[in-house]
């Protein structure tokens, strides 16, 4: 089967005519067209076509099946067949690709396209970079660096948007009393796909240990401040050590992949309190330590990763 995109872009094109946005002024130089396809030289348009709910099922001549959105749209199958190529609206919905891989709709020899791509997305580099996670969901560990509302989480999210079974671990309860921590909570609650697990969880090592899927941790300083109220390392800091020790072993033999947010801790005023220093310094020298035995390591800020 021989699929050409002639065009890739939501209905008006990319950039959307009489936009003046950074998204569009950047796809100025090199615009995509109106979604436009051919499936071994025959229009899509013209191919035997099944609707389904957000989208329709579609037959090749050749005699294989894709998936295509509607713009908008997440298509939902009605056939149990593994599909030999989807053609989604990612823009819409990046963890929809995960929810059809965990339903086997899309499978290892899936060829994976993203369209009716607009302005939604910053721009063209951006959009290469989303779909290298989405066509090859990330394996190993990664640890995400960032400070307060830097995007880390959501960065974190979009690189397992893809993945078929992964596992949100909250090492930060919710508090009753702290209605502002609890409304944080379930913003990041909102935007987790209903196909993912949540676990809220300090115990990272024996997680790390057993599992073999995917696991997103969120985060490692909230893990930091729990295990340092434990071991009673607040007044006594070696006292948290072995924990420390613990975590970077289980990490360096974990067999899940795993993406890790972290806080970094290295670029505000020295804290003025003792506790407030001792907690910088240990984690500071555990995401060091973590980075160490990382396949990849990124730095986000304001919502822009940097590649570390």
């Amino acid at each position: 089967m021989r699929i050409e995109i002639e065009g890739d872009a939501s209905a008006g094109g990319w950039p959307v005519p009489d936009c003046g946005c950074a998204s569009c002024g950047s796809a100025a130089a090199a615009p995509h067209a109106a979604f436009r396809v051919r499936v071994d030289g025959v229009p899509l348009d013209r191919l035997e076509a099944a609707p389904v709910p957000g989208g329709c099922e579609v037959r090749a001549p050749s005699g294989a099946l894709l998936l295509c959105a509607a713009p908008g749209g997440l298509p939902e199958p009605v056939s149990d067949s593994t599909f030999a190529a989807v053609l989604l609206d990612l823009l819409a919905d990046p963890f929809h690709l995960g929810a059809l891989r965990a339903r086997g709709a899309v499978g290892a020899g899936t060829a994976v396209y993203a369209v009716h791509v607009d302005h939604r997305v910053r721009n063209e580099a951006e959009l290469a970079r989303r779909l290298e996670f989405w066509r090859r969901p990330p394996t190993g560990r990664t640890l995400l660096l960032g400070g307060s509302r830097s995007g880390k989480s959501a960065e974190a999210e979009l690189r397992l948007s893809g993945h078929p079974r992964v596992t949100y671990v909250a090492t930060g309860p919710v508090a009753d009393s702290d209605p502002d921590w609890a409304r944080r909570v379930g913003a990041h609650r909102e935007r987790r796909p209903a196909h993912w697990g949540t676990l809220e969880t300090t115990d990272l090592v024996s997680l790390l240990s057993k599992e073999r899927d995917a696991l997103l941790i969120d985060g490692l300083g909230t893990w930091l401040a729990a295990t340092m109220d434990t071991a009673g390392a607040w007044d006594s800091p070696e006292a948290a050590l072995p924990h420390l020790d613990a975590l970077v072993s289980a990490w360096r033999a974990t067999r899940a992949t795993v993406v890790a947010v972290t806080d970094e801790v290295g670029l505000s005023l020295v804290p003025e309190t003792r506790s407030g220093r001792l907690f910088r310094d240990l984690l500071g020298a555990l995401n060091q330590r973590l980075a160490d035995a990382s396949e990849s390591v990124a730095l986000v800020v304001a919502g822009r990763v940097l590649p570390l």
